[in-house]
């Protein structure tokens, strides 16, 4: 299966748009279509976890120590971390790669960076 992805709240919409833009099929949800607007990390990541979504974040300094402290309890779809100084066309172009030669279940319970 595909991954399906999530947006948190600090993260570029306009990288979320770009990439619905350059594959529609893409299922990738904004942090407003996810409910996730001034929601706390913990919970932006159960969110993620019960709609089956990798988290997408620019989040590099919380998001972490949060991740490994929810997958001691919990499953999680994972979680990729893209760097804020990272063009939004290399943005677009590498989450594009992870959706088109990863499976969902490679990221379970695993934390990425782009660029790699």
């Amino acid at each position: 299966m595909r991954p399906r992805f999530q947006a948190d709240a600090d993260f570029n919409h306009k990288i979320v748009v770009g990439l619905r833009r350059r594959e529609p099929s893409v299922d990738f949800l904004g942090a407003r279509d996810g409910g996730v607007v001034g929601v706390p990390d913990p919970d932006v990541l159960r969110i993620a976890a019960e709609s089956a979504r990798i988290l997408i974040t620019h989040d590099r300094k919380t998001m972490p120590a949060h991740f490994a402290r929810f997958i001691e309890k919990r499953s999680s779809p994972g979680v990729i971390i893209v760097s804020q100084d990272l063009e939004i066309g290399a943005a677009i172009e590498d989450l594009l790669l992870i959706w088109v030669a990863t499976d969902a279940e490679e990221w379970v319970k695993r934390l990425g960076f782009v660029p790699v």
